[in-house]
């Protein structure tokens, strides 16, 4: 069995190129693909499959997918962009025959108002229509809010406009794993999982939990939606990401980004990666 990852020099796709090793996949049945293969040189050197595949060029596609049994999609990055880089890809591996795509789509993607939400649903949609498919509608990552620790204990703030919307949230390392779980199980087509963590949070308690963690006063500073958004350019964010991240803020204080499914803790047979957890490594 084949099984194609990819956007394996991104955080998301490494991740599950190790978790598919740790479930006991040879090396050789792995394909990790980048438009840059230099960047998965270390993986090719443990026995995995590097190709080239940039979602611009079909016949780059194409060739990278040739032989695969199944295929996870990790959606791309540029919002733009990203329809037309998934129907490519999707394309691309029908022609392959392949038998099963993964896609990693966006928590409650069918009824999401969010603008990102839009792509992922262009996409499920497209896919449906072409080929075996099972949805890994991943929620918002942990590594969002830590990955801005040293911002937050400079300013002593966390700073959105979230409300009180709680957020479920889970490590890329976990969305990674259970991606490995449904690529290596039997019977996933047609299944859609609601992926998010055991322990949804509001932004204020995020707060309280790296005063916790820190032992300094943090507080929660809720803010409108434009002055949030003159936040993030002021802190360096380009417009275009401020402007999705305000909308993803505002879509938290509507309850999108929040799932009780218990999805991701079934897959993974273990309960998810808490907050607490988080950013005690992240503070390491």
């Amino acid at each position: 069995m084949s099984i194609v990852v990819t956007g394996a020099a991104g955080q998301l796709g490494r991740l599950t190129v190790e978790a598919l090793l740790a479930r006991g996949v040879p090396a050789s049945d792995i394909v990790a693909t980048s438009r840059d293969v230099a960047r998965i040189k270390d993986l090719a050197d443990r026995g995995v499959v590097a190709r080239r595949a940039d979602f611009a060029e079909p016949d780059s596609l194409t060739a990278a997918f040739a032989g695969a049994d199944k295929l996870l999609l990790i959606s791309t990055t540029t919002v733009d962009e990203r329809v037309a880089n998934h129907r490519r890809a999707i394309d691309a591996a029908v022609a392959a025959g392949v038998t099963l795509v993964a896609y990693t789509s966006m928590l409650r993607a069918d009824t999401s108002t969010t603008v990102l939400s839009a792509t992922h649903q262009a996409t499920e949609e497209y896919l449906r229509e072409r080929v075996p498919s099972v949805m890994l509608r991943n929620g918002w990552y942990l590594e969002n809010y830590t990955a801005q620790l040293p911002l937050v204990l400079s300013e002593s703030a966390v700073v959105g406009a979230a409300g009180q919307g709680r957020i479920s949230a889970a490590t890329r390392a976990d969305y990674a794993a259970a991606a490995a779980v449904v690529l290596t199980a039997e019977g996933q087509a047609g299944e859609v999982y609601e992926l998010g963590g055991d322990e949804a949070f509001t932004l204020a308690e995020l707060a309280e939990a790296i005063a916790a963690a820190t032992g300094r006063p943090i507080t929660y500073t809720d803010l409108p939606a434009d002055a949030f958004a003159q936040a993030l350019t002021a802190a360096g964010v380009p417009g275009e990401l401020a402007d999705v991240l305000v909308d993803a803020d505002l879509a938290m204080s509507r309850g999108e980004l929040f799932t009780d499914s218990g999805d991701l803790r079934r897959l993974l047979g273990r309960p998810t990666v808490p907050l607490t957890e988080a950013i005690a490594d992240a503070l390491r």
